[in-house]
């Protein structure tokens, strides 16, 4: 609160909340997905090829894990009750708190990263001349408004072969993944822990322009068990494919060094560089580069708006569906089959009954409607099985979508404050506590944040587009192949025995 500071005055709080720092929704606090572009190697439900390579470096040495949080698992934790894991008291009707080991990343000690300190948004719209970065993000004008630069080729990581380490001779177990780069053929090991570090690094940098999706939640019980295992790898496979599918952060130097470090002394020179990066916070818009003219303040609040809204209103369908599918994998894996199981049970008995009568002519019948009987009971089985080929996939992807959406309202709040910054910085240039100059300069700076803005919005509809128009083809194929196996088998008893 310095006196020549011309922000003293204010509500500092202003910059960085959403709807003026308005913390209630709980919309704000859920992160977790800018999508897959269509020439991506793999989709994200797709099953990953197990890559072998002897060569792989096998990952940081166990002493340079001492400076890291332990590998334990979050006991507020929770895995989705649809998969059949055991649910906590703090997790939601639509399904697992994803979204809550980004929160805890937030409470990160941010005074220790110039732009996410209080005084970062005036810092970077006040500066009278900004450092020159050695990195620069451009930004296009493309046929649908600004966009990223995405490269000419781009590469998937797949993470495979989960295999069980120990340190402290053997009092510390964790599970170690080996990540193999498409483009490169090479593999790393990482345990979950450093993929929680990039995360990290990766929220701090680039959080208030890009969404950052958090990880997969962490866990105290059962961090062995295989289903948790597998569960665990096929959504850091889906982390890890959305972040190379991303332009911007896919080719930051911190997540290439996380993928292509060659030797233990090589990741921690490039750990310690991206620890001591700058460069984060709302300093990532000085490395943007819009290759178009400055927007006007009226225009550039009315797509902050516009994105606001299209957010919220996204993430409350998204949370409706996975409630609804939740509700549905219930009733799929438990009354529904035993009710097609009673009725398969009482046609049977039904049968039994009629076989007393003695009469000679309904021996077709009879056994027609035993064979319905069982295939009633058939039918039970493919009911329980038939949420994990096609509504598993549909729950994953809006999981995903949830996160994602969690992150604008930190976007959107870091924007907002910019503009109310502008706004009020003729009451500064009539004080003479700036000038006329800077007050130019901030429009320039919030116009360049208005063109992240778009660019990653063009990202996010084009991989949305993408994600949703294969997984509801999924779904809904799979459901129409479910129907047609359901009415073959009912059609099946009484076409041989009755209608013959």
């Amino acid at each position: 609160n310095n006196a020549s500071d011309p922000w003293s005055s204010w509500n500092v709080g202003k910059s960085g909340n959403w709807d003026n720092g308005n913390t209630g929704d709980g919309w704000a606090t859920k992160p977790e997905s800018a999508a897959g572009q269509r020439n991506s190697a793999s989709n994200n439900w797709d099953t990953a090829a197990a890559f072998g390579h002897p060569q792989a470096y096998q990952g940081p040495a166990a002493a340079d894990d001492d400076d890291w949080d332990d590998d334990w698992d979050d006991p507020k934790s929770s895995s989705p009750s649809y998969l059949g894991y055991k649910e906590t008291e703090s997790s939601e009707a639509g399904g697992s708190q994803r979204g809550n080991s980004r929160a805890a990343a937030m409470k990160l000690p941010l005074n220790k990263f110039p732009g996410f300190a209080k005084p970062g948004m005036e810092q970077y719209l006040l500066a009278k001349q900004l450092a020159k970065p050695k990195e620069k993000i451009p930004i296009i004008i493309g046929d649908y408004g600004p966009m990223w630069v995405y490269p000419t080729s781009t590469f998937d990581c797949v993470v495979a072969d989960p295999k069980k380490g120990s340190k402290m001779y053997g009092l510390k177990s964790y599970i170690e993944y080996q990540l193999t780069c498409t483009n490169t053929n090479r593999s790393v090991n990482h345990r979950y822990k450093h993929f929680d570090w990039l995360y990290e690094r990766l929220l701090v940098k680039f959080g208030l322009a890009i969404p950052i999706p958090s990880l997969p939640d962490k866990q105290v019980t059962g961090r062995f068990e295989e289903e948790f295992i597998k569960m665990r790898m096929e959504r850091l496979q889906a982390w890890m494919t959305r972040m190379c599918r991303h332009p911007v952060v896919s080719e930051s130097e911190v997540f290439q060094q996380f993928l292509n470090f060659r030797d233990e002394k090589e990741w921690k020179t490039g750990k310690r560089k991206a620890e001591k990066d700058e460069t984060v916070g709302v300093l990532i818009f000085s490395t943007m580069e819009p290759e178009a003219p400055d927007l006007d303040m009226v225009e550039i609040e009315q797509k902050c708006d516009a994105v606001g809204r299209f957010t919220k209103a996204m993430d409350d369908g998204v949370k409706e569906l996975l409630t609804v599918g939740q509700e549905h994998w219930k009733r799929c894996t438990g009354p529904l089959p035993k009710e097609y199981q009673k009725i398969g049970k009482a046609l049977q008995s039904l049968a039994l009954v009629f076989s007393t009568s003695g009469y000679q002519g309904e021996s077709d019948l009879n056994e027609a409607i035993t064979e319905a009987g069982k295939t009633y009971e058939e039918i039970a089985s493919l009911v329980a099985d038939q949420p994990k080929k096609d509504l598993h996939f549909l729950m994953e992807t809006n999981h995903e979508y949830k996160g994602f959406l969690g992150c604008f309202p930190d976007i959107i709040g870091a924007h907002k404050g910019a503009i109310e910054r502008v706004k009020e910085s003729d009451k500064l240039v009539a004080t003479s506590k700036i000038t006329p100059q800077d007050k130019q300069n901030m429009v320039k700076r919030v116009s360049t944040m208005a063109y992240a803005l778009q660019a990653e919005m063009n990202h996010f509809h084009s991989n949305r587009i993408y994600d949703y128009n294969s997984v509801i083809r999924l779904y809904l194929e799979q459901q129409a192949q479910f129907y047609e196996t359901v009415r073959c088998s009912i059609s099946v008893p009484f076409s041989w025995h009755v209608l013959c």
